[in-house]
């Protein structure tokens, strides 16, 4: 692996489960078949391979090929299960990855600045863009309505503002 290589989290290790070195996962992807037999996952740049998963009240049960008594699996309490951004799987047009907005600036229609997205507060409906910047913390909906355009490549989205959005 490329030591430039960016890695990107699917997943946390919760706590061990059984006695045989299996661990339970809080998933942390859309994409939770990622976890299937000889998949690999990277805990702290080291690579795990992926050996059996089934699935218990919605937290994924692993049981990797490294990993094989409840000591081990007890020292990944905590860690992140990452993979290389380079198998990230491909969204439809118009879709992005939570990592992909943080940091990118909120520009308006009429061209104001108003800050970075800090955080991404997932809702039932849709996803709220929290921003910091002059103005305090501003909190966008990721709707049709108002983001008019995301632009990574830029660095930045273009929001129209409801009426009330802005203080």
């Amino acid at each position: 692996m490329p030591q430039h290589a960016r890695f990107i989290v699917v997943g946390r290790v919760v706590a061990p489960w059984g006695i045989r070195g299996e661990v339970k996962v809080e998933v942390m992807t859309d994409f939770p078949d990622r976890f299937r037999p000889q998949e690999k996952v990277h805990i702290d740049g080291s690579s795990l391979t992926i050996e059996r998963c089934h699935w218990h009240k919605g937290r994924a049960i692993l049981k990797f090929a490294q990993v094989d008594s409840r000591e081990a699996a007890e020292g990944l309490r905590g860690r992140f299960l990452e993979i290389p951004e380079s198998e990230l799987r491909p969204l439809p047009q118009d879709q992005y990855y939570q990592f992909q907005l943080m940091g990118l600036e909120v520009w308006t229609t009429q061209g104001e600045l108003l800050g970075r997205i800090a955080q991404i507060l997932p809702t039932g409906s849709n996803d709220v863009y929290v921003v910091h910047g002059e103005r305090g913390e501003l909190l966008i909906p990721a709707t049709e309505e108002v983001v008019k355009s995301v632009e990574p490549g830029k660095g930045r989205i273009v929001i129209q503002p409801m009426k009330g959005l802005l203080p």
